[in-house]
């Protein structure tokens, strides 16, 4: 189905399931929804609302704007077109990001969050580095692997076989899994939307701008909502950068799968559903 933001913007939702609502938010910045497995796991335990964000996937392409607050706002939409008061949120990686930014300025319309995947509060420093060390070694393991995706990363321009293929080899490197990791990277782009590159580069921007402040630790030391933190060990992201925001809540419990990556539904479904169904009771 679709939907209207306040700027008249079209975007993409669907609902399933059955129970007390929770809202997905996929990551990127600049993909689309990604979640028919999460929602295949929780169906029996809440009704799941996946979308996808403004000029991605199958919501309208448009140009922009590309900011945390017009995000937030898209969000809203959401909620409102479903009619829900209150929701659960689950975000993952930058969904992450923007569901915690939404409960921050709506506490009152979130009754959980689910954090899965994120990078904490603090500036990138607390991560990135590390991140590209260890996507570097991950794509250096298999031969060639590494030497094909910087040749696609060093073009100016690529044809879409090309853009799904560099996504794919990015995302090969998500997976603990390492033998199983080729085959889930490739189901991810299955079917295949394009990545929004503006959308992307102008998130994680403003990221780089106003993330890692005293105000933001501040503000999630005031948030009066139960937040559930889910990671995966073998995350290329060091799950260290998500002690600052755990440090920082006044109510929040954080579940690590050993063997899982960035994606912890996929490489532990039981687990992950588990843990999510009880941060929402």
């Amino acid at each position: 189905m679709t939907l209207h933001t306040d700027d008249g913007v079209r975007l993409w939702a669907s609902a399933s399931g059955r129970g007390a609502p929770l809202v997905l938010c996929h990551g990127g910045p600049g993909l689309w929804d990604m979640f028919e497995d999460v929602a295949a796991l929780l169906g029996d335990t809440a009704t799941v609302i996946r979308w996808d964000q403004r000029g991605c996937g199958r919501s309208q392409r448009c140009e922009g704007p590309w900011t945390t607050a017009r995000s937030v706002a898209d969000l809203d939409a959401v909620r409102r077109h479903f009619g829900l008061g209150r929701t659960a949120l689950l975000g993952h990686s930058w969904g992450a990001q923007l569901a915690l930014a939404y409960t921050l300025a709506h506490p009152e319309r979130v009754s959980a969050l689910v954090y899965v995947s994120g990078t904490g509060i603090g500036p990138d420093a607390d991560w990135h580095p590390a991140y590209r060390e260890n996507l570097l070694a991950r794509l250096g393991e298999t031969p060639g692997r590494l030497a094909r995706w910087r040749e696609l990363t060093d073009r100016t321009t690529l044809n879409e076989a090309e853009a799904r293929e560099r996504a794919v080899l990015l995302w090969s490197a998500e997976f603990e899994d390492r033998e199983r990791a080729p085959d889930l990277a490739d189901r991810m782009a299955d079917p295949w939307f394009g990545v929004n590159g503006d959308c992307n580069q102008a998130l994680n921007q403003e990221r780089r701008r106003t993330w890692g402040t005293p105000a933001l630790r501040a503000a999630c030391a005031a948030v009066d909502v139960p937040v559930l933190i889910v990671d995966g060990a073998g995350d290329i992201r060091p799950r260290s950068a998500v002690d600052s925001l755990e440090r920082a809540l006044p109510r929040v419990r954080r579940v690590t799968f050993p063997d899982a990556g960035h994606m912890p539904w996929t490489e532990a479904p039981d687990g992950f559903r588990e843990a999510v169904a009880s941060g929402l009771s």
